[in-house]
């Protein structure tokens, strides 16, 4: 059984710019449609969403909580016309909230997933390390069938692992030894039970993780935006040009800073604006780029 429902999403929503590069082992974006697989109890569902010309959005789910499970990870309930009306006239992200006014962030089904990505994410090439996200995904998890999706990685997938096998994969040794530690030691999906401020600093207490990755643990993975992802390359490099100096990771906390409890879509629209020339900058001075090492 399928279940189709209609939904208007709470605020500005353009579901285009939440699935920008959104296609990954467990989900993909074809023909403006978001299909991706759903962990929901011990079963593997399949959900899908694509809006319509009135802005609505068409949402089919398997269950109810399937349903439910996919209004999170599209994310259109997390109105934030209150970040929208507040940053408007911001002289870094005023013009990127006009432009991309219905951009939100698209969450992962699962925790575990997330806190692979961050792991992986720490590899300077970002395209390399989405690649081997997806590449651990496919090996550990099967396909959902009739489809080319993969299952969503639990906190059991990893806990099972030795860390051998997933440096056979081509994750850095330290990394996994500490993902499965981590996945060992705590059911990740219980960091939803848990304020930002407690998560962020369960994130960044363990070894190989810092503020970076505890901000993609809260934005991908909870539904977040209070945690920024400061030490995030292109901060590093937009900040550097605002400075006409190279800026250490931690620097970019200054960064995000005024945006307070909404730091981490902020830290989106930055990229977004700097990507796209949105943010005026200084005169372009030589800025040597060294390679950082973020966590």
């Amino acid at each position: 059984m399928t279940f189709e429902r209609v939904v208007r999403p709470a605020g500005p929503f353009t579901l285009a710019h939440c699935t920008r590069h959104a296609s990954d082992a467990t989900r993909h974006v074809r023909d403006g449609t978001l299909t991706t697989a759903l962990r929901v109890g011990e079963r593997v569902e399949v959900g899908s969403a694509r809006q319509r010309l009135d802005g609505r959005v068409v949402m089919r789910a398997e269950s109810e909580e399937g349903f439910e499970r996919l209004r999170f990870v599209v994310a259109v309930d997390a109105d934030h016309i209150e970040f929208l009306k507040r940053f408007a006239g911001d002289p870094l992200i005023g013009e990127t909230t006009r432009r991309f006014q219905g951009m939100r962030q698209l969450r992962l089904p699962t925790v575990a997933q997330t806190l692979l990505r961050a792991f992986c994410g720490q590899l300077i090439d970002s395209r390399r390390a989405r690649e081997l996200e997806c590449l651990i995904v496919r090996v550990l998890e099967p396909r959902v069938a009739g489809t080319t999706l993969h299952a969503p990685p639990t906190s059991t997938t990893f806990a099972r692992l030795s860390p051998a096998r997933l440096r056979q994969l081509g994750l850095h040794a330290r990394r996994a030894a500490a993902l499965v530690r981590i996945c060992r030691a705590v059911d990740l999906e219980r960091l939803h039970q848990l304020p930002t401020e407690k998560a962020a600093a369960f994130i960044e207490r363990e070894r190989g993780l810092g503020p970076w990755s505890a901000g993609v643990v809260c934005l991908e993975g909870l539904g977040r935006t209070e945690r920024g992802l400061v030490g995030d390359l292109t901060l590093i490099k937009l900040m550097s040009r605002l400075c006409g100096r190279w800026v250490e990771g931690h620097e970019t906390g200054e960064l995000l800073e005024p945006y307070g409890e909404w730091a981490g879509l902020a830290s989106l629209y930055l990229a977004m604006g700097f990507k796209h020339g949105l943010i005026p900058l200084p005169e372009e001075r030589p800025v040597r780029f060294p390679r950082p090492a973020y966590a």
